[in-house]
């Protein structure tokens, strides 16, 4: 009898510690990051989409625009890029873009991440809080790669490989990670209600204004207006175009953070303002001098994917198909008039491809933006875009500026006269991308 009442009594006990245990149980497993695989399936592949666009999209697409002597340097310029960039983003990069700066995080993240300390297999981003963060982190990771990639092309064909990878590094620390953290990681544009659903700002803008900036400090090619300079081979250009077109989709729906709605309806508008895009630029081309050109067409096709970035997930079809158009011509007049106007060498046309595409995109969200697609279109304006857009041009190209000159002065930029005329393949590696 004494036994039976004991063994009631203790079950009694366990059964009132466990119900008292429950509600810390289940606040547990409420806070604890519910990971999703499908989710995290769809991450996966977006980010191997978006590291294709560097290696080989962007480097075929750049490496045919230039003239057959420096293909290959061209080529290993953003190849290079690519390692460098994956190693710094691995080291304090992602820390200083996304974590908590403290008293300063208006403006720049801390360092609690330094070589990813503290990111686990349990570990979520809450900008992406049914992934893994290691996902996360390798997607922005091909974000940042591709950003100081793009700003080569405004003074290809006369840069010394040592100052491109000192700028490289310099203006991802000073340029890129600010401006990231200043919309994406909690600072103060974000805050302020600027939008900018995949990189029109950090990105675009960003590197359409520092390849402005860089082709005017650096100088033109020898040659310009005098020589021939046309692309060498249109076939690899269109190879690479083709590419960053496919790779979008990563860069574009998977900024969605998931297997969803959204990601279905960036990728649609993604494909709308493209086409629309590349039609608007061939018109143009095709009014003035008579003959819609490839390489036209795929640089509107380009201009379009800039457009639709930041506004890829807070418009409908119809706001795509206007920011195409509307950005087709305006990268067009931007590339061809207005750069022969105003006599700047931007070799591929960085500036009015991406720079010009990029400020119409973020500007036009502030018009188009659809609360049905995304409850946080609701609060869009164009003051708040144009905030957005004046501060990243102001602040990139003052540091960009300051960067190039401070490294002009330390070791210089150009190679000699004779090396730029022989061509930087084989003055800068000793090889050649082609033997015959």
């Amino acid at each position: 009898m004494r036994l039976r009442i004991s063994t009631r009594t203790g079950l009694m006990g366990l059964a009132l510690g466990v119900l008292a245990a429950a509600p810390a149980l289940a606040q547990d497993a409420a806070a604890a990051p519910k990971l999703d695989t499908g989710d995290t399936a769809w991450m996966l592949t977006s980010t191997a989409l978006v590291l294709m666009m560097t290696i080989p999209g962007l480097a075929l697409f750049y490496g045919g625009m230039v003239r057959r002597k420096n293909a290959l340097a061209t080529l290993t310029q953003c190849f290079a890029i690519c390692c460098m960039v994956s190693v710094m983003w691995m080291v304090f990069g992602y820390s200083l873009a996304f974590t908590d700066g403290g008293g300063l995080n208006s403006f720049i993240g801390g360092l609690s991440k330094s070589f990813l300390h503290g990111v686990s297999n349990t570990t979520v981003n809450d900008l992406a809080a049914t992934i893994p963060e290691w996902v996360f982190i390798m997607f922005q990771m091909t974000f940042a790669i591709i950003t100081p990639a793009l700003i080569i092309g405004g003074f290809a064909e006369r840069i010394k490989f040592s100052a491109l990878m000192w700028f490289t590094a310099l203006w991802l620390i000073f340029v890129y990670l600010p401006v990231a953290h200043w919309v994406w990681g909690g600072g103060f544009l974000g805050s302020a209600g600027v939008l900018d659903f995949a990189g029109g700002t950090v990105v675009h803008i960003n590197a359409g204004i520092a390849a402005l900036v860089g082709c005017i400090i650096i100088g033109k090619r020898n040659g310009y207006g005098t020589s021939n300079l046309a692309p060498h081979n249109l076939t690899l250009s269109l190879i690479g175009a083709s590419l960053l077109w496919v790779g979008w989709f990563g860069f574009n729906a998977g900024s969605a953070a998931g297997a969803n709605a959204l990601a279905g309806v960036a990728m649609m508008n993604t494909q709308v303002a493209t086409a629309a895009a590349a039609l608007a630029w061939m018109a143009c081309e095709w009014f003035v001098i008579k003959k819609p050109s490839l390489l036209g067409i795929i640089s509107g096709a380009v201009a379009g994917l800039v457009a639709i970035t930041p506004a890829a997930g807070f418009v409908n079809p119809t706001g795509a198909l206007v920011i195409g158009f509307v950005a087709g011509i305006a990268a067009y007049i931007a590339s061809v008039h207005v750069k022969k106007a105003l006599g700047y060498d931007d070799s591929l046309d960085v500036f009015g491809v991406h720079g010009v595409a990029g400020i119409v995109g973020a500007l036009l969200v502030g018009i188009f933006a659809d609360a049905s697609i995304n409850e946080l279109g609701k609060d869009a304006s164009l003051v708040k875009q144009f905030y957005g857009v004046a501060v990243t041009i102001v602040y990139t190209g003052v540091v960009t500026a300051i960067i190039l000159y401070v490294l002009q002065a330390v070791m210089g930029l150009r190679p000699g006269n004779i090396e730029e005329e022989e061509g930087l393949d084989v003055t800068e590696h000793g090889e050649r991308a082609y033997t015959t």
